[in-house]
């Protein structure tokens, strides 16, 4: 990039020159020494102003690569906060699949409700419970091995007494 700009700083320089060379020409009346003087003046003239104008393109450049950056950075967050609440969302699948496992088990241990279908649905911690219950008292059972769960949140007792 430096060396990009130096040339086009010379390059200007060389123009500028050019054309002071030829308008000392059209100025009978100066001396040789005036028309060099005039210019070099004229060559100094322009390559300040090349290089104010490669100091802007510069910074233009600079700003841009800095919006980008953050661009990339806000990108890289959403995706990082995207992918956060996805592993959230598996972990929340995966504890609510061990909590209607570990339900289960407890109902299938208890000799009154081993014997009936008791369905166990679980989401966020919620344990429901639908099915038949051969009595209230196992009804109120089922409710308490639920309850003693690991990681069980609430519970919701559908189930209805058959006898």
């Amino acid at each position: 990039m430096k060396n990009h700009l130096q040339r086009l700083s010379l390059l200007a320089a060389a123009a500028a020159l050019a054309t002071g060379l030829v308008a000392c020409n059209k100025a009978e009346d100066q001396t040789a020494g005036q028309k060099l003087d005039s210019a070099i003046a004229k060559t100094e003239d322009a390559a300040r102003e090349a290089e104010a104008k490669a100091a802007a393109a510069a910074a233009e450049a600079k700003e841009a690569a800095s919006r980008m950056g953050e661009q990339i950075k806000e990108g890289t967050a959403e995706m990082r906060a995207d992918a956060s609440a996805a592993a959230e969302r598996v972990a929340s699948s995966v504890d609510d699949a061990a909590i209607t496992a570990s339900v289960s088990a407890g109902l299938v241990k208890d000799p009154d409700l081993s014997a009936v279908k008791i369905d166990v649905d679980t989401s966020g911690g919620v344990v429901t419970l639908n099915g038949p219950a051969p009595n209230q008292a196992a009804k109120e059972r089922a409710e308490t091995i639920a309850k003693a769960v690991n990681g069980v949140k609430q519970v919701n007792n559908k189930l209805e007494v058959k006898g």
